[in-house]
């Protein structure tokens, strides 16, 4: 596959997650203030658009709660640093098994909800933008299972685009990818779509670069993707995805550390792959033009 290197590109940051990262790095943000604070520095950084779950302010424990998503939301909408807003809708679909000799005592996280439920906080807040995780999967812990099944996800997208809000496909392996053009042939998901490729997460699409040129190659032409890796891997695949033609994600929720043994805070990883991107010739896009060439709708807050 020829280079085409991305000349235009957008950098979103993740800035928190629903990892278990809460006590393993002093900068990664617990409370509304701290997530709507950490987005406005990467924004100023030059992260065009800010990815945002929710934890408990008291534990760091991921979250669901609309209240706390309607925080954060005008936070940063009422801030006078703009940038894109984007919302997770992959909270809601845990399922923790219980032993192998009795799988349905099913754990205590176990976080089962109906479609409503998972977008309630969406419907409410009306981001920009807010994923769609495109596919069941088996993360690294033994007994777990995030959930997506396809009526689900249908039920979900149908939602999210009566509220106005951009989907972003959350892809984790190329079967999520078959998945998503599928709905779009079917109507439920509109197009061109936008894609986030999700590599190296485990157990879904290894991080090396054949199958992340396969991911890239299954993404139809017109569609925008980005990308993104985990760790130590978060800084190469900001090259990767630009030389690939498509934009990049960094943030805490991806990896804790700016280098080897120094833990880094949200604005200092974007301002690490800002200077990635423009070494490579490209130019960083910011939220007003990331609104234009996505077609997304600004919303002042309540």
């Amino acid at each position: 596959m020829p280079l085409r290197a991305k000349r235009d590109v957008f950098i979103t940051c993740a800035v928190t997650g629903a990892g278990s990262t809460q006590d393993k790095s002093p900068h990664v943000p617990r409370s509304p203030k701290e997530i709507a604070d950490a987005a406005i520095d990467a924004a100023k950084a030059g992260a065009a658009i800010v990815h945002c779950h929710v934890r408990d302010p008291e534990s760091g424990a991921p979250s669901r709660d609309p209240a706390l998503y309607r925080e954060v939301t005008e936070r940063i909408r009422a801030s006078e640093t703009d940038v894109v807003l984007n919302l997770t809708g992959g909270m809601g679909g845990d399922i923790y098994f219980g032993p192998n000799d009795a799988p349905m005592n099913l754990g205590p996280r176990t976080d089962m909800a109906g479609a409503a439920d998972r977008v309630a906080h969406i419907v409410d807040c009306r981001p920009e933008i807010c994923t769609l995780d495109c596919g069941t999967m088996n993360f690294a812990e033994a007994n777990y299972v995030q959930t997506n099944t396809p009526g689900m996800l249908d039920a979900m997208a149908r939602q999210m685009v009566e509220a106005d809000v951009c989907i972003e496909i959350e892809a984790f392996d190329t079967g999520h990818l078959w998945l998503a053009k599928n709905m779009a042939e079917r109507g439920i998901l509109p197009t061109p779509a936008l894609v986030q490729l999700c590599m190296g997460v485990p157990w879904g699409a290894p991080n090396d670069l054949n199958t992340f040129l396969a991911m890239v190659n299954a993404v139809p032409k017109e569609w925008t993707f980005s990308a993104f890796s985990l760790g130590r891997d978060e800084m190469p695949y900001v090259a990767a995805a630009v030389l690939a033609g498509g934009h990049v994600r960094v943030g805490l929720e991806d990896n804790l550390y700016l280098s080897r043994g120094e833990l880094g805070t949200n604005a200092q990883l974007v301002e690490k792959a800002v200077g990635l991107v423009e070494g490579l010739g490209s130019r960083v896009l910011g939220p007003s033009e990331v609104r234009e060439r996505l077609a997304l709708t600004r919303r002042d807050p309540v």
